[in-house]
């Protein structure tokens, strides 16, 4: 019997990211748009993509790009109007594509006029729609500083987990809570497909929080160790999934920073709230603790990567998981996880293997099957992500020299992954006709969609070939995982079985070559490898899969 016909949509094909402000502008305003997204719908299902994530596309002061939300049910006229979102459904929709909203849920924008009530006085009718406290606390905010902002007018300190200018929501009120699920009601009304739903662990506050907002007891200060996945946090979150979810054939996926791969199945599954859950155990394993402070990272073993993914594979056995090396906050991913001096080509498409290997649904951020790197700017003025500014900041009270500070922001910061997609050889990478908000990579006259489509061996085509292998194979679909060989800092390999059909990935993650195990691929067949020949052994940066 063909498992797949008893699939759910969402985990039959990959989900394509865009980050709309960087993706492809037709206005010449320098900023990416709808119009655009509508323009690469057919590159986005030559991936075999079943949905399209949008980073959020509402009015915003833009002070956190887009995640400062100053109205949940409009369209920010910097992208388009709601006749070009509706006419993306409608073009997506022809194409079997559907359209994944962000929801961010934690917090809105300081202009959200939900907040201009609020802060106006102790009696408005809004008051409590935010946190607010006398006293403040140690608290760092995610994004450096305090996570307090005190307000004249209410003679107050108001807590914001992120920038200033993104207060907290108080979940603990029920009309802030129906207030968020009428929003997300809108959308599923206008015919979006699912959600993902942004920095969920953080809307519910400590009890102890809410008596008196204490400090920090182990001297970090860090508001994501106070705050993160609070208990009770489950009981809000199911309130969502019975007002929203419930009833409607979407996908949801929550982003979950902190929730453990073992807590996974009160997340996600038959007794969870979402399809699918972002945790980030393995993109943060170069971390010591869980708030990532970029300078106090350490160098990636390849054997916690492993656990981390498969302790995450371990965990969604019965329920699903979300397969991603990249995203909009995070570092391209061939310099984030392979060491200096890899092959670029061969490790995107090393990662690519591993990305369709693994059980779950791929997401694609774009660019990545471009095979696009990390972008290297000299200052800290020439970033626009205010989290790389913030880690600057840090590095330098910390102690760091600017030239050392630097080069954390240019390993990390959020905008290795926003420089504007790059379309073809033409000024600006084609993305725009104006100046682009942020510069494009200096590589796009050789690393761009319109050279390797011409290019049977590029990343592009290597994706759509695993794309197109996984779609068409139980094994890579519904079949069980299982790691082999866990402690070698050498080789990732692992292994998909469904029934008496088996199927192995095995990469190398050095930049030499290493002997595979006596007969790993004993009487199996090369399926698809990013070197054309075979070897008795794994050559540099190499990454093959076997099928009997």
């Amino acid at each position: 019997m063909n498992q797949k016909i008893f699939m759910n949509w969402w985990k039959k094909n990959p989900v394509y990211q865009i980050y709309p402000k960087s993706f492809l502008d037709t206005s010449g305003n320098g900023v990416g748009d709808l119009r655009g997204v509508i323009s690469k719908l057919d590159h986005i299902k030559s991936l075999g993509a079943g949905a399209i994530w949008l980073t959020p596309i509402y009015p915003s002061p833009m002070v956190d790009n887009g995640y400062d939300i100053s109205d949940y049910t409009a369209i920010n006229p910097l992208f388009g109007s709601m006749a070009d979102f509706d006419e993306l459904i409608a073009e997506a929709r022809a194409r079997d594509i559907k359209i994944v909203m962000d929801l961010v849920f934690n917090h809105s924008s300081d202009k959200h006029p939900w907040f201009l009530e609020s802060k106006s006085s102790r009696d408005n009718p809004k008051a409590d729609w935010y946190v607010w406290r006398d006293e403040k606390t140690n608290w760092r905010g995610i994004f450096g500083g305090s996570a307090w902002q005190w307000c004249e007018e209410r003679g107050q300190y108001y807590l914001h987990t992120f920038a200033t200018e993104q207060p907290d929501l108080n979940w603990e009120n029920p009309d802030v809570r129906q207030a968020l699920y009428d929003a997300a009601n809108f959308w599923l009304k206008r015919g979006v497909g699912g959600f993902r739903i942004d920095a969920i662990v953080y809307i519910k506050k400590p009890e102890k929080f809410l008596d008196g907002a204490p400090d920090s007891p182990d001297g970090s200060c860090a508001v994501h160790n106070m705050i993160a996945n609070t208990d009770g946090i489950l009981d809000f979150l199911h309130e969502l999934k019975r007002e929203v979810f419930d009833g409607h054939d979407i996908f949801t996926v929550g982003e979950a920073n902190s929730v453990k791969p073992e807590d996974l199945p009160e997340w996600v599954g038959e007794r969870g709230v979402f399809d699918m859950l972002f945790e980030f155990s393995h993109v943060n394993v170069m971390f010591k603790r869980g708030d990532d402070v970029w300078h106090q990272s350490k160098p990636i073993k390849l054997s916690e990567l492993k656990k981390a993914l498969s302790d995450s594979q371990a965990a969604t056995r019965d329920s699903w998981y979300p397969i991603y090396f990249e995203n909009h906050d995070k570092p391209r991913s061939v310099n984030n996880f392979f060491p200096h001096g890899s092959d670029k080509i061969l490790a995107a498409k090393a990662l690519a293997i591993i990305l369709f290997g693994l059980r779950g649904t791929p997401f694609i951020y774009q660019g990545e099957e471009l095979g696009f790197t990390n972008t290297k700017f000299n200052s800290i003025d020439e970033y626009d992500d205010i989290s790389s500014r913030g880690a600057y900041n840090l590095a330098r009270a910390d102690g760091l020299s600017a030239k050392e500070a630097m080069r954390f922001v240019q390993k990390f910061s959020r905008d290795n992954a926003r420089t504007p997609m790059q379309w073809n050889s033409s000024a600006n990478a084609g993305f725009t006709r104006g100046k682009p908000w942020l510069p494009v990579h200096d590589d796009f006259k050789t690393c761009n969609a319109a050279v390797e489509e011409r290019d049977e061996n590029s990343v592009l085509n290597f994706y759509r070939r695993l794309s197109a292998l996984r779609s068409s194979n139980d094994v890579l679909l519904v079949g069980e995982y299982e790691e082999l060989y866990p402690r070698t800092e050498e080789l990732f390999i692992f292994t998909r079985t469904l029934g008496e059909k088996k199927i192995i990935v095995a990469v190398n993650f050095t930049t030499h070559d290493v002997d595979l195990p006596e007969k790993i691929f004993d009487g199996a067949k090369k399926i698809l490898g990013n070197y054309s020949d075979e070897k008795n052994y794994l050559r540099a940066t190499e990454a093959v899969i076997y099928g009997n």
